[in-house]
């Protein structure tokens, strides 16, 4: 009967590791498969997952810390002393023992300045970990773009292939049929090589373009990620004067150099109370063999006489240090408003730069490549002239992806310049804001 027993369990635990060993499965092979993403699912994981993130946020975390510390209070000190000994180390032989115990305490308006002077680091480095992470998420959307480049330029050039590839079919039935000299053939072979060789180039850029995103988003870099978005002709950007004013206002480095210039002004109150004292308070008793000795209080505090070393030492160095960040202060105005031009320019350009491309260059290059195919076709052209037509065409399909690249990372870097929110639409939204 055991024996059944124990034959019926082995078998139920065989069951049951297959069935998990089913369940488990799926799992694998879901994991196998690739990650679709949208522009903006990137930019949430990046700034979810980003290490340099990661780092910046416990750096915020040292600078909360640094506050506890600013505020604490100097830890008691004890004392004890063992006198009339007859040997060294020996305080059980002492004839006399003295113990006490010290508290300073730091004037209030230090604690409250020095917790404000480390409060003021916190909100800076708050605003640092904002400007990184607009950094990281610029980044990101240009990783994306540039993971589209590489994506349409290989999707172009398996377009130039199948053309080459027909060219050469019609230039081998002509030379059958006797219209085309055999060197056309190996013209025609030699692009349709070309072609097969630029798909191989595109491939490794793809790899290295989706590898560099991953980075970004914390992931393995061999990790498989395909984008779902595509590359659009962005909208113009808004009016000069009302962008600068925004980064003006709400650039971390702006916002950051201004909580420093807080600190340094507490900083310089706290250097200035030199002349206010600590107090240092002690309570001590001597306890000797058969004497009820007394208490005795200790009381003592510092008299700032060299009242000059401090004024001319950590107060003018404070006053200075805000003289300094003053000056920083004006310079960054200036530096954000040259960085807002600049990148309000280069959107400008690269926009216009596309919708010339989009509108003038590809239909001339479509059309010179329409009629030179068929010309030859009807034994008009020449090989060179559909060669030609052929690898013109490729180089405006070419300049039209980086074009619509660098018009997409443009804007990246103008939402990075005025300091804009992390979401990549949200410059669009802001815009119709604005010009309404």
């Amino acid at each position: 009967m055991h024996m059944h027993v124990l034959a019926g369990a082995v078998v139920l635990a065989c069951f049951a590791n297959a069935t998990l060993g089913a369940q488990s499965a799926p799992p694998r092979q879901r994991a196998a498969e690739p990650v679709i993403l949208t522009r903006d699912q990137a930019v949430a994981q990046a700034l979810a997952h980003n290490p340099q993130l990661e780092a910046a946020r416990q750096q915020v975390s040292q600078a909360r810390a640094r506050v506890t510390q600013a505020r604490a209070l100097p830890d008691p000190e004890l004392a004890a002393s063992m006198e009339d000994q007859t040997r060294v180390l020996r305080p059980g032989d002492a004839g006399s023992k003295n113990l006490g115990v010290g508290l300073t305490i730091p004037f209030p308006t230090r604690t409250y300045l020095r917790g404000k002077v480390a409060g003021s680091d916190v909100s800076a480095s708050e605003w640092s970990y904002m400007q990184a992470r607009q950094t990281v998420a610029a980044e990101t959307v240009q990783g994306y773009d540039a993971l589209l480049v590489s994506l349409r330029h290989g999707r172009n050039l398996a377009e130039a292939s199948q053309l080459a590839e027909q060219f050469l079919e019609k230039t081998q039935a002509r030379f059958n049929a006797g219209t085309v000299a055999g060197i056309d053939v190996v013209k025609a072979r030699v692009e349709v090589a070309r072609a097969r060789n630029d798909i191989i180039a595109n491939e490794r850029d793809v790899a290295n373009a989706r590898a560099a995103l991953n980075r970004l988003l914390g992931r393995v870099l061999g990790a498989t990620l395909e984008p779902v978005d595509s590359l659009d002709v962005p909208d113009p950007p808004p009016p000069l004067e009302v962008l600068e004013q925004r980064a003006l206002a709400q650039r971390p480095e702006v916002q950051g150099l201004a909580s420093e210039r807080k600190g340094a002004s507490a900083a310089t109150s706290l250097a200035s109370q030199f002349w206010l004292p600590d107090v240092s308070i002690g309570v001590s008793k001597d306890v000797a063999k058969g004497v009820d000795a007394p208490w005795t209080t200790e009381l003592g505090f510092g008299i700032p006489l060299f009242f000059w070393q401090h004024r001319n030492g950590e107060v003018a160095e404070s006053q200075h240090h805000e003289l300094e960040l003053l000056a920083v202060s004006r310079d960054l105005g200036a530096q954000v408003s040259q960085e807002v031009r600049a990148a309000h320019a280069a959107a400008a350009t690269a926009l216009r730069q596309v919708v010339w491309i989009r509108d003038e260059l590809l239909p001339a290059a479509r059309e010179a490549h329409r009629i030179a195919t068929t010309s030859y076709g009807l034994g008009g052209s020449s090989a060179l002239e559909v060669l030609d037509a052929q690898r013109t065409l490729l180089e405006a399909e070419g300049q039209y992806t980086d074009a619509l690249g660098a018009a997409n990372d443009a804007r990246a870097q103008l939402r990075l310049a005025i300091g804009a929110p992390l979401s990549p639409d949200s410059l669009s939204s802001q815009d119709d804001h604005d010009n309404q």
